[in-house]
């Protein structure tokens, strides 16, 4: 395995950030051996080292919230991992979809970042598919797939055309909600999820750098 620029500390251990693929969402901070590092490269699948237990640790192995790795970086001084993955349920053993859900400083107005909100919600739409409430209106949607979210689809892409009409921006940003909302039912009724959004705008990224290179 290419694990010889990865610089293990005096404990034989290297921090692994773990983060969620699409939305860019930290999940939790781990740690791996070189055994633990090998085998995710190998399998595709997380599997990190236990401190406390002393043993490796294959994230989901009697939870079944596995991360599916799409991608394993570290960073300039090799002592440190970057994993990208795709989450099977909650990653925090609370329940949680992230470890990291409280705050010693918070400021929701100032610090709001798109890629967790997005995160924290398809976290609940995938837990509504998994166990609907009685009441859930994600739960009602799911449960008439796929027309009536793919009707609420076209709705509120007609609220977002009349409130840009409008130049109504707060009117804009709360139809624009409603869209991208429906939109992730629509994701998820049809197997998709926000990755597959993510892989889409690459492909013309990178085909648009292309033709301006050319």
């Amino acid at each position: 395995m290419l694990t010889g620029e990865v610089r293990f500390g005096p404990d034989g251990l290297v921090p692994a950030v773990v983060q969620e693929a699409g939305t860019g969402r930290v999940l939790m901070l781990a740690y791996m051996n070189r055994p633990a590092l090998e085998e995710t490269l190998r399998t595709g699948r997380a599997c990190y080292f236990s401190r406390s237990r002393g043993e490796l640790w294959r994230k989901g192995e009697t939870s079944g919230h596995t991360q599916e790795v799409r991608s394993v970086a570290y960073d300039c001084d090799g002592d440190t991992l970057l994993l990208r993955v795709e989450q099977a349920g909650p990653a925090c053993h609370t329940g949680e979809p992230s470890c990291f859900y409280r705050y010693l400083l918070e400021d929701p107005a100032a610090t709001a970042d798109l890629g967790e909100v997005l995160a924290e919600l398809w976290g609940t739409l995938r837990e509504r598919r998994a166990h609907p409430r009685e009441g859930s209106y994600t739960a009602h949607l799911l449960a008439h797939a796929p027309d009536l979210a793919l009707q609420k689809v076209g709705e509120e892409a007609a609220e977002v055309i009349l409130a840009g009409k409008n130049a109504d921006p707060e009117q804009l940003a709360w139809e624009l909600a409603d869209l991208w909302y429906h939109s992730l039912v629509v994701l998820l009724q049809q197997g998709m999820s926000p990755e597959d959004l993510a892989r889409e705008l690459a492909r013309r990224r990178s085909k648009r750098g292309a033709a301006e290179r050319g």
